[in-house]
């Protein structure tokens, strides 16, 4: 299975009032092991960007004037990204500004969601931990992953902490290094069998509990009409 971890940055935080994508960034996984193939472009919005957002990402409006616009990296992204399962965190809000995008270069572009699948992982976790914090920081907390990289929001280095994150929430695959072939075991660990060093304890019916026994497989039969399957068996 072949699935993409997506993370997106934006000029700000509501699409309805006209905020565009500023970064878009995916690492790729198949059969739940990163591949080292990713996907990240900076994207010039064509307006300013909000000054909470700024502060966020760490991203200046000079550094984006001459990178591309998204019409020009839009054929490149959706072949990355196309067939496959996205992991995205707060998967509404990304998919929200990548549609907005792709509407804006004609109806015939439809929707991100026409040509892959969407797992949201913080749907996800609220799930699995309800009542508690699920940010990726939160999450990467919770189950160990190192975040200590993530001095400000970047693309890329969010989606490479949320694959990390999704591992480790569905039963943490291992050795999540990107070189996990590098270094094959020299040898296995054999478990031996366990045995018992106590003899069980062998508890038997008293004599109360056969008349029980006896009295409700008398009434058995009297329901049934006929001898129970239990005396047959005797």
């Amino acid at each position: 299975m072949r699935q993409i971890v997506l993370d997106t940055e934006t000029t700000g935080l509501e699409v309805r009032q006209g905020h565009r994508l500023v970064e878009i960034a995916c690492v790729e996984m198949v059969e739940r092991r990163l591949t080292g193939r990713h996907y990240q472009t900076y994207l010039n919005p064509d307006r300013a960007i909000d000054e909470g957002a700024r502060q966020v990402t760490g991203i200046e409006d000079e550094f984006l004037l001459d990178k591309p616009r998204f019409a020009d990296v839009a054929d490149e992204f959706l072949a990355f990204i196309a067939g496959a399962e996205l992991i995205i965190h707060n998967a509404a809000f990304d998919i929200g500004f990548l549609d907005a995008e792709l509407a804006r270069l004609g109806a015939e572009r439809g929707s991100i969601g026409d040509r892959c699948s969407v797992l949201d992982t913080l749907a996800m976790a609220r799930e699995r931990y309800p009542g508690q914090r699920n940010s990726l920081d939160a999450l990467c907390k919770r189950l160990g992953v190192d975040n200590s990289r993530r001095d400000l929001h970047g693309g890329l280095i969010d989606a490479q902490l949320l694959a990390d994150v999704y591992l480790a929430m569905t039963s943490g695959q291992v050795g999540l290094d990107l070189e996990f072939d590098a270094a094959a075991p020299q040898h296995a660990e054999v478990l031996l069998p366990a045995t018992l060093q106590v003899r069980p304890r062998v508890l038997r019916a008293s004599t109360d509990e056969l008349l029980e026994h006896e009295r409700r497989l008398d009434a058995l039969d009297k329901s049934a009409g006929g001898q129970s399957v239990w005396r047959r068996l005797q």
